[in-house]
């Protein structure tokens, strides 16, 4: 069998990456769509055909051979995006990583290049040779040795037998069609009026270019011979533009088209910047595993632990992992812990050895002991662990998770792995390797204990080695400050709000469900009703239909599918027909009802019959937490439907719900950091801000305010925080983009240092590529200085809103901890039991409503001096729903 060579069209490989793979990018904000797409492809090639011989060619900028054919050669092709301009240069990094050549000529294309290669390639020995491109100029190269395989069509491969059956004619001749035709992407003109049809049949006639022309009387359209008499000239020029020149002047030795290894610590840096975490794991680096040199210890015998106890006393500082059965903390049973307190050294304790109740009973005292540093991964999963044994970890001085999040708070995933690997180049042993993955998936209690021994000393002594690392950055940062007076502080008061739970009323949310089943069987009558004709409403595909085909609806927007049927399709249609009005109730309804009204009793937890959420610190890259398993900061409030959800938290016997709310927040944020006088008084003078703004939009008297007004106020003071355009401003109010830009425009004629903090805040983000908050977090905004304007003004609404609401977050996250360290001083009973963005919910001791209300005052209010008044909005009842404000 003959070897093979695969010659790869870069340019056309690139544009089909790109455009396969959509809004792919790093933690950094650059793009790497395009380079993820063509690696994927690169290597799918690679393992399906087998080459032994492999090379890519790409077009260099400016003019080729062809122009000074033709001026107007390619001049109607668009300018390539710049999204894959700037991820161009990375894509020639990785294929020189790859040790793969890459060949450009100056004045010359990709094609001409990679069939100067073929032709020369196969004199020298018998090969079989695959051209991967996109451009059917290629097919003229297919003969006997030399195949094209698609790109546009996956594994569609073009021979002579395939060619013949498309075009009537063989490879030779394509070109011949290409005169007739020509080609719009590259503008060679052909024959006016002529098209693929129309040239196939004429080459299916009369064989070759030259014997059309020299056979145009026997040609029985008048029209059609015209055409060609007149255009010879030119059909004869496009041939010659669409002929590959297959005689470059470039020299190569086959030996260095040979597939070889890759340098895989190069692929691996490069991998690790782009963030290609499943490419990553298909690279081996020796140097890189730590594992290698260390003395891991598993501790079997309660003599061996009581001698591991000794030394483990006299330390100042360690890091620690549990092994459990469960990742929610709540539930999940020990199976072992590892400790670190030397790099390369580290011992793990199994309880199926030694009992959990007699080892924790021993180490109570060294976890409680706050001279005794404590650094772990995510560690307030490990201190709800010990929580559950009746043990309160104290002197916790370091998580690795959160520093890594303060440090890029825009990655995807603080997980130990990405850490290790970011910072450390150490590739963790992934946990699929010993509980395995989906239906056979075992618990860890069930892994063979010298294998669990290894992976937990590994996460105890990778966690150990990255808080030097992490904490060193941290300082040189300025972030040092916000982890330990903020974040690290937050830890033990997000673990008492989850250890202690929400209650819920299961009979109010069971009688909700049955009034809710019976609401949408008649929603479901009326839509069969209006639709005339029965469907599956869940089905996208059969809605469509009734919609857009039986109702002959206007299609709002499209899909790659087909017409959207969307949420915002629908309150479109719904001003047309009364059919999408009622779809709107049904979808509403549906959704309660299972993500919240269904769901939440199922969510119990049968040991305390109460909801443990968990609050996430390191998701949102503004600062803000984010709730989980269930989200209770997503318990809907717009609606009236929704609303009513809220009257199922409740408090228990003897107490009541007490919620405080910042009274806008992120608007007094925004008087402070842009120093604006005029928004400043506003609040100084406690006015409503949205009355006022509307006063000075409208140019009207207060009295003449009406709620419609204040209501487009508040849509613009709230826009203006998040960057919005005119467009968006326009969709939100129902208007056209002219009035919305008279409204921001005169928001900011009345507001004029708002307008000059927000200049400053993405001039600042251009210079330094980043933006803070008050208490100095950081948010990285590399889009800033893209080349794509899609990307640009993205970055800047984030420069805008990130210093407000990540403001907003720090402000309740420093009064979150003020409030709970009040509580636990007092020794009160009441608890706070969630945090939803700007609002504050406890579960009250009625008899100490009073004194927790000017608690929670006087630390909201006095959480931080701002140049405005900050205030809270104190209420309270026996649910979430109903209840009075306490002046």
């Amino acid at each position: 069998m003959s070897e093979k060579l695969i010659l790869i069209d870069g340019n056309s490989f690139c544009y089909r990456a790109y455009y396969a793979i959509r809004d792919l990018a790093n933690s950094k904000g650059m793009p790497t769509n395009a380079i993820y797409g063509f690696v994927t492809m690169l290597n799918k090639i690679i393992k399906e055909e087998n080459p032994k011989y492999l090379a890519v060619a790409f077009d260099l900028k400016g003019p080729t051979f062809r122009h000074a054919q033709y001026k107007e050669y390619k001049i109607h092709r668009k300018p390539m995006p710049e999204g894959l301009v700037e991820q161009m240069p990375i894509i020639k990094e990785v294929l020189s990583a790859q040790n793969i050549r890459i060949f450009e000529k100056e004045g010359y294309e990709a094609d001409d290049v990679l069939a100067t290669i073929a032709k020369k390639a196969i004199k020298k020995i018998h090969l079989n040779v695959f051209i991967v491109t996109g451009d059917k100029d290629a097919l003229q190269l297919v003969d006997d040795n030399i195949k094209v395989y698609n790109t546009h069509k996956e594994g569609e491969i073009f021979d002579a037998e395939s060619i013949k059956k498309r075009y009537n004619v063989g490879p030779d001749k394509v070109v011949d069609i290409m005169a007739l035709m020509g080609d719009a992407t590259d503008n060679i003109p052909g024959v006016p009026g002529i098209g693929e049809k129309t040239a196939v049949m004429l080459m299916g006639e009369f064989g070759t270019l030259d014997n059309i022309f020299l056979n145009l009387d026997r040609i029985k359209s008048e029209s059609l011979k015209k055409r060609l008499k007149e255009n010879e000239e030119l059909a004869r020029l496009s041939k010659k533009l669409a002929t590959i020149d297959s005689s470059v002047p470039i020299d190569f030795d086959l030996e260095e088209l040979k597939i070889k290894d890759p340098d895989s610590m190069k692929l691996f840096k490069l991998y690790k910047e782009l963030e290609f975490k499943s490419l990553l794991k298909t690279l081996y680096v020796e140097e890189l595993d730590i594992k290698k040199d260390s003395a891991y210890k598993l501790i079997e015998t309660k003599e061996e632990f009581l001698r591991f106890l000794k030394s483990l006393e006299k330390t100042a500082e360690f890091a620690f992992d549990f092994e459990t059965t469960d990742p929610d903390p709540i539930k999940a049973r020990p199976v072992g812990v590892s400790f670190c307190w030397k790099a390369k050294e580290a011992y793990y304790i199994s309880f199926k050895d030694i009992s959990i109740d007699y080892v924790l009973g021993k180490l109570k005292p060294i976890f409680e002991d706050e001279k005794i540093g404590k650094v772990g991964q995510n560690i307030k999963y490990e201190l709800i662990i010990l929580a559950n044994y009746g043990i309160r970890l104290k002197g916790i001085v370091f998580d690795t998770m959160l520093a890594s999040y303060l440090l890029n708070p825009s990655k995807m995933s603080h997980s130990l792995d990405e850490i290790s690997l970011e910072y450390l180049g150490h590739r963790m042993t992934p946990i699929e390797d010993l509980i395995g993955k989906g239906a056979k998936r075992l618990r860890m209690d069930e892994v063979e204990v010298e294998r669990v021994s290894r992976y937990s000393c590994e996460d105890s002594d990778v966690t150990f080695r990255l808080k030097e690392r992490l904490e060193k950055l941290l300082f040189e940062k300025e972030l040092d400050s916000l982890f330990r007076e903020v974040e690290m502080p937050l830890i033990g008061v997000l673990a008492d709000m989850e250890l202690y739970g929400v209650a819920i009323d299961t009979d109010l949310l069971k009688k909700m469900s049955k009034r809710m089943e019976d609401e949408l069987s008649d929603i479901v009558l009326k839509i069969y009703k209006l639709a005339d004709c029965e469907f599956n409403i869940n089905s996208p595909k059969q809605l469509s239909e009734v919609l857009f085909e039986r109702l002959k609806l206007p299609v709002v927007k499209r899909t790659k599918t087909g017409p959207s049927t969307d949420v915002e399709v629908l309150m479109v249609l719904a001003q047309i027909h009364p059919l999408a009005g009622e779809l709107l109730k049904y979808r509403e309804l549906t959704k309660l009802k299972s993500t919240y009204i269904d769901a939440l009793p199922e969510m119990l937890n049968p040991r305390t019959n109460r909801l443990h959420t968990s609050f996430n610190q390191t998701v949102t890259a503004t600062g803000r937490l984010s709730s989980s398993s269930p989200n209770l900061q997503n318990i809907p409030i717009k609606t009236e439907e929704g609303r009513k959800i809220r009257k199922a938290f409740v408090a228990e016997k003897s107490f009541c719900i007490m919620s405080c709310d910042y009274s806008q927040i992120e608007l007094r944020i925004l008087a402070h950091l842009s120093k604006d006088e005029e928004l400043t008084n506003a609040f100084e003078n406690e006015e409503d801000v949205h009355r006022h703004t509307a006063q000075l939009i409208f140019g009207a008297a207060k009295k003449d305010i009406t709620d419609q007004m204040r209501q487009i106020a508040k849509t613009v003071n709230f826009g203006i925080i998040y960057g919005m355009s005119p467009y968006g401003l326009s969709k939100d109010l129902g208007i056209d983009q002219e009035q919305a830009r008279e409204f921001i425009d005169s928001y900011f004629e009345r507001y004029p240092r708002v307008r000059s903090f927000i200049d400053r805040q993405i001039e600042e983000a251009r210079e330094i590529g980043y933006v803070t908050t008050l208490l100095n977090r950081r948010r990285y905004i590399p889009q800033i200085n893209s080349q794509s304007l899609r990307e640009r003004q993205f970055a800047e609404r984030t420069a805008i809103n990130t210093p407000i609401q990540g403001s907003a977050a720090d402000l309740i996250k420093v009064a979150m901890i003020k409030i709970h360290n009040e509580i636990k001083k007092r020794g009160l009973r009441s608890r706070m039991i969630l945090q939803v963005h700007d609002e504050l919910v406890f579960e009250v001791f009625q008899k100490e409503l009073e004194e927790m209300k000017a608690i929670v005052r006087e630390r909201m209010e006095g959480v931080f001096e701002l140049n405005v008044p900050i205030k809270v909005k104190i209420m309270s009842g026996p649910n979430w729903l109903e209840m009075e404000e306490l002046k």
